[in-house]
């Protein structure tokens, strides 16, 4: 008996078909199939979608050199644009239509697995074309003839191929994007469901100076991000390995060392407040789901803190050296109201411990450290830092309090993402 033929998906987490074969590292191997290709069945399905669109070899041919940089010209290996592309084709064919035990290998925006509906196909053409239109003039100077042989491939090669090219046309010729640009690639790629990379690696941007004051990521981020780090299975590395990885993990649309400064100036809060060390270790403790404990090392907590602002200063010298932190501005915005949902969830708090077994951190204590750092620190930080708490407490929640903490976290500024890392507490018999 036979079982049903199952799709299978290859998900990529780089540059990928053509684009990614335009875009290889230096020094790679020139891009022709030899005996038994493996590796990205996506080049198969972009050669066949520009064998099947009725574009010129000329164009063809002007597309790729564009997108490579001129590293490798089929016409000089004794082949022409077309052979080129059938060799490709064959070395990666389509799948049989049916079998046993057949497996359909597609990405998440392959054609072959199933069509995208013909009213959205136009949509995002037509978005593909503005977005070469905009950088036109650029385009042309990079590499003359590219602007109508990407626009051709748009429309005859689909908008995902021609997308991709349009990206790798953009980093061979060294084109530089500001962020709105790159913010609208960022959207666009969410339609065709690539990974990230495919829009960032080798894309210039030109990028705003650092402001902290700025949300413009979607996750969360500071201390509460580097707490959340430590909780958990975190041992297969370092407390410096962990804190670096923290101060690099620059968000989609993020200016480079967003994420380092945005840590640094938490830390620095903290460490230059009047909270007592106890009051700063029980507030680690708890939002660390007591990950980490300041003093393993042979420190206490400030000195905790202060290696982790001399990570941050490291990556901002690396990225970004010309930021200067500027002394970190007072915020009162917000306090009275998330005062009031700490307040609120007193009792219930204080019925849990964070850790009870293994010298665990009462609830009671983390909701008055949690107090100090929104009275006399800052309201912002107190609040990510409370949704840490409540995680490490696996506090149960009302529908109609995850939405009073979602309204408080748009008032933040926060993305979209930070305070739904709670929402797997929501209890509809609360």
């Amino acid at each position: 008996m036979t079982q049903p033929d199952e799709p299978y998906y290859v998900m990529y987490d780089e540059d990928f078909g053509l684009s990614g074969l335009a875009g290889r590292p230096a020094g790679e191997r020139p891009p022709v199939p030899q005996g038994d290709a493996v590796g990205d069945e996506q080049v198969g399905v972009d050669a066949r979608s520009l064998l099947e669109s009725g574009l010129p070899d000329e164009t063809i041919r002007t597309l790729w050199l564009a997108a490579d940089r001129g590293r490798f010209d089929p016409a000089g290996a004794g082949m022409t644009v077309r052979s080129w592309l059938i060799a490709w084709s064959e070395a990666f064919p389509p799948p049989p239509p049916k079998g046993p035990r057949h497996r359909k290998y597609i990405s998440a925006i392959t054609p072959d697995f199933f069509a995208r509906p013909v009213l959205v196909e136009a949509e995002m053409r037509d978005a593909v074309l503005a977005e070469v239109g905009a950088v036109e003039a650029d385009l042309a100077r990079a590499a003359p003839g590219v602007v109508e042989a990407l626009r051709s491939a748009v429309a005859g090669a689909g908008a995902d191929l021609g997308f991709r090219l349009l990206l790798r046309t953009l980093k061979a010729g060294s084109v530089r994007v500001g962020k709105a640009r790159h913010d609208r690639y960022v959207e666009l790629s969410d339609s065709f469901e690539y990974c990230y990379a495919v829009i960032d690696d080798g894309l210039e941007v030109d990028w705003p100076p650092i402001d902290t004051d700025r949300r413009d990521g979607t996750w969360n981020f500071g201390l509460s991000e580097l707490a959340s780090r430590f909780a958990g299975e975190w041992h297969d590395r370092t407390r410096l390995e962990v804190v670096r990885g923290t101060a690099g993990s620059d968000d989609v649309g993020q200016t480079p060392g967003t994420a380092a400064a945005l840590l640094l100036e938490d830390v620095t809060r903290l460490h230059a407040s009047p909270l007592s060390d106890d009051t700063l270790t029980t507030l680690w403790l708890a939002a660390s789901d007591c990950g980490l404990r300041p003093d393993r090392f042979g420190g206490d907590v400030r000195q905790w803190l202060e290696r982790i602002a001399e990570v941050c200063r490291e990556r901002l010298r690396e990225v970004a050296p010309d930021h200067d932190p500027a002394p970190a501005r007072a915020r009162t915005a917000g306090a009275d109201e998330v005062l009031g949902e700490l307040r609120d969830l007193g009792p219930e708090l204080a019925s849990r411990a964070v850790q009870p077994h293994w010298q665990g951190v009462p609830g009671a204590d983390a909701a008055r450290a949690l107090e100090q750092v929104v009275t006399r620190v800052d309201p912002d930080l107190g609040f990510r830092l409370f949704l840490r708490v409540l995680i490490a407490l696996w506090m149960p929640l009302t529908a109609e309090r995850y939405a009073r903490f979602e309204a408080l976290g748009e008032r933040f500024g926060h993305g979209k993402y930070l305070v739904s890392e709670i929402d797997q507490f929501i209890r509809s018999d609360l």
